[in-house]
């Protein structure tokens, strides 16, 4: 049976996940494939670092070069993650010829753009189911299984770092920073937790999607990203109250005429009824909608080593059969259109804002007369009192720009009788 050689940059969690998967399944992997995928190199920071996976420390290499210049190695494996020193690495590697397999979802958002173009006229394969959603197939369903289709949005839970967060505060009434220690101390948050608490790796997630979606270059820069730091038990308390759960969802969508985009990261209410509501714990799920298909979900574990390693070993697969069949870059970029991007400010969503106002008579007016100046048309109010002066209000829009709610709310924050807008967020039907 013929062998084709594969090398690897990085064996961190991803990469050995996809070793540890390419050692136990070779069997199966070489009859599915017809022939064997054999690593012959491995690109490591530290060549005596303990690992995760038994590995021949003769496969090692402390020198990326020796795995990109090796003439052996028809594909290799960008497990490293960031932008550079990634993206100049595979970018030579496809200049000497080579197949490319990458879970790299910051690099795919950043420039995947110009690697793929580099991969077709090389007439090489670029594959990246492992960028977003880790085990989850969503990037090849849209290339390929849904391409009959015009996508009108995607929507999920792409991030299950938050995921974990939001649902721990759900279910035990606990605030943010005490859940954050305690998904550091499971592992499922780094150190620097930045990057999932703050939106961007959804960011990154969603600005690759919409690209493939709608068939246009989505620049990562202009995605709105909130994250999930100001979201409190009492917000949660409170959505649950009026039927609905708090999720960090990454949007894209496209206006009727297929003529611009709105892509946007953030913390929403869902109805409890919503298909991605239910979705708890590290688990994500992207929502597809598709004019002929109707709505399409795809659920499953979205991060870890052997989920994420077996999106790499998929593509890896993937990319070997071509090779038997001489038919690599086939599937090249999608981006053959120029959208335009729309601003978050104009974006028309339902929103939910929290009052903490003097409990007194004409206060509940004075506030809905300033969300009539600024044109915010108010769906449903509840007041609480929270003690002998003060109540609570909680109010819930019907679609309003967002320009417009954050006016409001500017005006609304100096009334006298107002002590504070204590928060406010997208409601998403």
């Amino acid at each position: 049976m013929r062998e084709i050689k594969v090398g690897v940059l990085g064996l961190g969690v991803v990469g050995s996940g996809t070793l540890r998967i390419l050692q136990e399944n070779a069997d199966d992997i070489a009859h599915r494939v017809g022939a064997r995928l054999v690593v012959k190199k491995i690109a490591v920071q530290h060549l005596h670092k303990e690992r995760a996976v038994m590995v021949d420390p003769a496969l090692l290499t402390d020198n990326p070069q020796e795995v990109i210049d090796d003439p052996e190695i028809e594909i290799l494996a960008e497990l490293i993650g960031g932008v550079e020193p990634a993206h100049d690495y595979v970018l030579r590697a496809i200049e000497r010829g080579k197949n490319i397999v990458t879970a790299n979802k910051e690099m795919m958002a950043k420039a995947g753009h110009d690697l793929m173009e580099a991969a077709g006229d090389a007439r090489r394969d670029f594959f990246f189911e492992g960028s977003v959603a880790g085990g989850i197939p969503i990037i090849g369903p849209l290339k390929e299984s849904l391409a009959a289709n015009k996508v009108r949005e995607v929507m999920g839970i792409v991030n299950g770092t938050t995921n974990y967060i939001l649902t721990k505060m759900s279910q035990e009434g606990a605030a943010f920073d005490d859940v954050l220690r305690e998904a550091q101390a499971h592992g499922y948050a780094e150190a620097d937790p930045s990057s999932d608490v703050d939106g961007w790796d959804a960011q990154y997630k969603i600005a690759i999607l919409a690209s493939i979606a709608f068939n246009s270059r989505v620049p990562v820069e202009e995605v709105s990203a909130q994250g999930i730091r100001a979201v409190t038990p009492r917000d949660i308390e409170v959505a649950r109250e009026l039927g609905y759960r708090i999720k960090l969802v990454a949007v894209a969508q496209q206006d009727p005429n297929g003529e611009a985009m709105q892509v946007r990261v953030h913390p929403a209410f869902l109805p409890v009824h919503h298909p991605l509501a239910s979705v708890d714990g590290v688990f994500n799920a992207v929502l597809v909608r598709g004019d002929a298909v109707g709505d399409v979900m795809f659920y499953g574990r979205g991060a870890g080593s052997l989920p994420t390693g077996s999106a790499v070993v998929g593509d890896l697969i993937a990319t070997a059969r071509n090779i038997l069949r001489g038919s690599t870059g086939r599937i090249g970029c999608t981006c053959f259109e120029k959208k335009r991007m729309q601003p978050i400010d104009s974006v028309e969503t339902k929103f939910y804002a929290r009052i903490h106002a003097a409990d007194r008579p004409k206060v509940l007016a004075s506030i809905a007369g300033v969300f009539g100046d600024f044109n915010v048309s108010i769906e449903s109010v509840v007041q609480k009192a929270m003690n002998e002066d003060d109540a609570e209000i909680v109010w819930v829009t019907h679609r309003v720009r967002e320009a417009d709610l954050l006016g409001a709310l500017d005006v609304i924050s100096h009334l006298p009788a107002v002590r504070s807008v204590d928060n406010w967020m997208r409601v998403e039907e």
